[in-house]
Protein backbone atom coordinates (compact mmCIF):
# COMPACT_ATOMS: atom_id res chain seq x y z
CA UNK A 1 0.00 0.00 0.00
CA UNK A 2 2.42 2.29 0.93
CA UNK A 3 4.84 1.71 -2.42
CA UNK A 4 1.53 2.63 -4.18
CA UNK A 5 1.17 6.46 -2.57
CA UNK A 6 3.20 8.98 -4.72
CA UNK A 7 4.23 10.36 -1.25
CA UNK A 8 6.39 7.26 -0.25
CA UNK A 9 6.94 5.47 -3.85
CA UNK A 10 10.69 6.95 -4.31
CA UNK A 11 11.32 5.28 -1.09
CA UNK A 12 13.45 1.78 -1.42
CA UNK A 13 11.44 -1.49 -0.53
CA UNK A 14 13.92 -1.86 2.98
CA UNK A 15 13.23 1.56 3.67
CA UNK A 16 9.37 0.83 2.99
CA UNK A 17 9.45 -2.21 4.97
CA UNK A 18 11.09 -0.14 8.34
CA UNK A 19 8.24 2.97 7.84
CA UNK A 20 5.90 0.31 7.63
CA UNK A 21 6.87 -2.27 10.59
CA UNK A 22 6.37 0.40 13.06
CA UNK A 23 3.17 1.79 12.23
CA UNK A 24 0.28 0.21 13.65
CA UNK A 25 -2.96 -1.38 11.69
CA UNK A 26 -6.02 -0.80 12.92
CA UNK A 27 -9.72 -1.49 11.53
CA UNK A 28 -13.11 1.30 12.58
CA UNK A 29 -16.37 0.07 12.25
CA UNK A 30 -18.81 2.30 10.42
CA UNK A 31 -19.41 5.67 11.69
CA UNK A 32 -16.41 5.78 13.53
CA UNK A 33 -14.64 8.87 14.77
CA UNK A 34 -10.98 8.81 13.79
CA UNK A 35 -9.99 11.78 14.38
CA UNK A 36 -12.29 15.00 16.86
CA UNK A 37 -11.66 18.41 15.81
CA UNK A 38 -9.52 20.13 18.29
CA UNK A 39 -7.58 16.94 19.29
CA UNK A 40 -4.25 17.13 20.08
CA UNK A 41 -2.85 14.22 18.01
CA UNK A 42 0.06 13.81 16.00
CA UNK A 43 0.23 10.90 13.49
CA UNK A 44 -0.61 10.46 9.41
CA UNK A 45 -3.47 7.62 8.42
CA UNK A 46 -3.41 5.72 5.29
CA UNK A 47 -6.40 4.35 3.80
CA UNK A 48 -6.13 0.52 3.22
CA UNK A 49 -9.69 -0.35 2.58
CA UNK A 50 -12.97 1.88 3.23
CA UNK A 51 -13.63 5.30 2.79
CA UNK A 52 -14.05 8.20 5.08
CA UNK A 53 -15.37 11.79 5.22
CA UNK A 54 -13.44 14.91 6.54
CA UNK A 55 -15.94 17.06 8.34
CA UNK A 56 -16.65 20.57 9.99
CA UNK A 57 -18.77 20.55 13.17
CA UNK A 58 -20.63 23.51 14.32
CA UNK A 59 -21.70 23.49 17.68
CA UNK A 60 -25.16 22.71 17.29
CA UNK A 61 -23.39 19.18 15.61
CA UNK A 62 -24.51 20.38 12.13
CA UNK A 63 -21.91 18.64 9.61
CA UNK A 64 -19.92 20.28 6.39
CA UNK A 65 -18.51 17.38 4.40
CA UNK A 66 -15.18 19.13 2.85
CA UNK A 67 -13.73 16.07 1.37
CA UNK A 68 -14.11 11.69 0.80
CA UNK A 69 -10.84 9.77 0.50
CA UNK A 70 -10.37 6.53 -0.29
CA UNK A 71 -7.73 3.57 -0.37
CA UNK A 72 -4.56 5.41 -0.42
CA UNK A 73 -5.13 8.59 0.18
CA UNK A 74 -3.51 9.83 3.59
CA UNK A 75 -5.27 12.20 6.31
CA UNK A 76 -3.19 13.91 9.54
CA UNK A 77 -0.17 15.20 7.86
CA UNK A 78 -0.65 18.53 9.12
CA UNK A 79 0.49 17.21 12.48
CA UNK A 80 4.03 17.11 10.71
CA UNK A 81 4.16 20.70 10.73
CA UNK A 82 2.79 22.52 13.72
CA UNK A 83 1.77 21.09 17.03
CA UNK A 84 -1.59 22.78 16.65
CA UNK A 85 -4.63 20.63 17.36
CA UNK A 86 -6.85 19.06 14.30
CA UNK A 87 -8.04 21.42 11.84
CA UNK A 88 -11.14 19.08 11.15
CA UNK A 89 -12.93 15.67 12.05
CA UNK A 90 -12.57 12.26 10.04
CA UNK A 91 -15.42 9.84 10.15
CA UNK A 92 -15.61 6.46 8.76
CA UNK A 93 -18.00 5.49 6.20
CA UNK A 94 -17.77 2.11 6.17
CA UNK A 95 -15.61 -0.46 7.74
CA UNK A 96 -12.46 0.80 7.57
CA UNK A 97 -8.64 -0.20 8.01
CA UNK A 98 -5.75 2.34 8.24
CA UNK A 99 -1.87 2.22 8.10
CA UNK A 100 -1.04 4.55 11.36
CA UNK A 101 2.33 6.22 10.77
CA UNK A 102 3.76 7.70 14.21
CA UNK A 103 4.85 11.56 13.57
CA UNK A 104 8.44 10.44 15.12
CA UNK A 105 8.76 7.80 12.38
CA UNK A 106 7.21 10.46 9.44
CA UNK A 107 9.85 12.85 10.49
CA UNK A 108 12.61 10.66 10.84
CA UNK A 109 11.59 9.25 6.91
CA UNK A 110 11.50 13.34 5.82
CA UNK A 111 15.06 13.83 7.50
CA UNK A 112 16.58 10.85 5.12
CA UNK A 113 14.43 11.85 2.32
CA UNK A 114 13.99 15.87 1.78
CA UNK A 115 12.15 14.92 -1.22
CA UNK A 116 8.68 13.99 0.56
CA UNK A 117 8.40 16.94 1.92
CA UNK A 118 7.58 18.39 -1.53
CA UNK A 119 5.02 15.39 -2.27
CA UNK A 120 3.75 16.42 1.25
CA UNK A 121 3.79 20.56 0.09
CA UNK A 122 2.32 19.61 -3.19
CA UNK A 123 -0.45 17.28 -1.96
CA UNK A 124 -1.02 20.52 0.54
CA UNK A 125 -1.51 22.82 -2.70
CA UNK A 126 -3.77 20.53 -4.15
CA UNK A 127 -6.25 20.40 -0.79
CA UNK A 128 -6.13 24.41 -0.82
CA UNK A 129 -7.14 24.50 -4.56
CA UNK A 130 -10.07 22.12 -3.76
CA UNK A 131 -10.93 24.32 -0.50
CA UNK A 132 -10.84 27.49 -2.61
CA UNK A 133 -13.11 26.19 -5.40
CA UNK A 134 -15.57 25.16 -2.41
CA UNK A 135 -15.36 28.29 -1.06
CA UNK A 136 -16.12 30.21 -4.15
CA UNK A 137 -19.18 27.98 -4.97
CA UNK A 138 -20.74 28.86 -1.20
CA UNK A 139 -20.43 32.34 -2.62
CA UNK A 140 -20.99 32.20 -5.72
CA UNK A 141 -23.21 29.80 -6.69
CA UNK A 142 -26.92 29.01 -6.34
CA UNK A 143 -27.98 25.71 -4.38
CA UNK A 144 -28.07 23.63 -7.55
CA UNK A 145 -25.20 25.09 -9.27
CA UNK A 146 -23.24 23.88 -6.28
CA UNK A 147 -25.16 20.04 -6.38
CA UNK A 148 -24.15 20.02 -10.43
CA UNK A 149 -20.43 20.87 -9.35
CA UNK A 150 -20.38 18.27 -6.56
CA UNK A 151 -21.89 15.70 -8.70
CA UNK A 152 -19.20 16.26 -11.27
CA UNK A 153 -16.55 16.08 -9.29
CA UNK A 154 -16.88 13.05 -7.95
CA UNK A 155 -18.14 11.14 -11.23
CA UNK A 156 -15.24 8.99 -12.73
CA UNK A 157 -15.69 7.61 -16.20
CA UNK A 158 -17.21 3.97 -16.66
CA UNK A 159 -17.76 2.77 -20.17
CA UNK A 160 -17.71 6.02 -21.59
CA UNK A 161 -20.08 7.80 -18.78
CA UNK A 162 -19.25 9.30 -15.70
CA UNK A 163 -20.44 7.48 -12.94
CA UNK A 164 -20.20 8.50 -8.96
CA UNK A 165 -19.83 5.04 -6.88
CA UNK A 166 -19.63 6.70 -3.76
CA UNK A 167 -22.31 5.61 -1.35
CA UNK A 168 -23.71 8.83 -0.82
CA UNK A 169 -27.31 9.97 0.90
CA UNK A 170 -29.03 12.94 -0.06
CA UNK A 171 -27.86 14.12 3.34
CA UNK A 172 -24.73 13.45 2.61
CA UNK A 173 -24.48 15.50 -0.41
CA UNK A 174 -26.36 18.38 1.64
CA UNK A 175 -23.54 18.17 3.84
CA UNK A 176 -21.31 18.93 1.09
CA UNK A 177 -23.25 22.07 -0.57
CA UNK A 178 -24.16 23.67 2.23
CA UNK A 179 -27.78 23.05 1.98
CA UNK A 180 -31.33 21.21 3.20
CA UNK A 181 -31.79 17.24 2.56
CA UNK A 182 -35.05 18.57 1.79
CA UNK A 183 -33.67 21.14 -1.04
CA UNK A 184 -31.39 18.53 -2.57
CA UNK A 185 -33.73 15.60 -2.64
CA UNK A 186 -35.71 17.68 -4.86
CA UNK A 187 -33.04 19.05 -7.18
CA UNK A 188 -32.15 15.18 -7.21
CA UNK A 189 -35.31 13.69 -8.83
CA UNK A 190 -35.95 16.81 -10.93
CA UNK A 191 -32.56 15.95 -12.87
CA UNK A 192 -33.29 12.05 -12.68
CA UNK A 193 -37.60 13.17 -13.84
CA UNK A 194 -35.58 15.12 -16.88
CA UNK A 195 -33.60 12.25 -17.48
CA UNK A 196 -30.04 13.83 -16.66
CA UNK A 197 -29.19 11.40 -14.19
CA UNK A 198 -30.13 7.71 -12.99
CA UNK A 199 -29.48 6.23 -9.54
CA UNK A 200 -29.24 2.54 -9.65
CA UNK A 201 -29.30 1.59 -5.78
CA UNK A 202 -26.44 4.03 -4.30
CA UNK A 203 -24.67 4.63 -7.98
CA UNK A 204 -25.47 7.70 -9.81
CA UNK A 205 -24.89 7.97 -13.23
CA UNK A 206 -24.57 11.03 -15.08
CA UNK A 207 -26.86 10.49 -18.87
CA UNK A 208 -26.67 13.85 -19.85
CA UNK A 209 -24.93 16.86 -19.79
CA UNK A 210 -25.93 18.69 -16.41
CA UNK A 211 -28.30 21.94 -17.43
CA UNK A 212 -25.77 25.26 -16.51
CA UNK A 213 -29.24 26.34 -14.35
CA UNK A 214 -32.52 25.30 -12.63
Amino acid sequence: MLQNIPLFSMLEQKELDALSSHAVTKTYPKNSVIINEGDHTDSMYVIMSGRVKIVLTDEDQKEVIIDIQHPGDYFGELALLDEAPRSASVKTMENSTFLIISKHQLQKCLREHPEIGIGLIRGLAQRLRATTGNVKSLALLDVYGRIARTLLQLAKEEDGRQVISDKLTHQDLANMVGASREMVSRIMKDLADGGYIKTDGKKITIKEKLPPGW
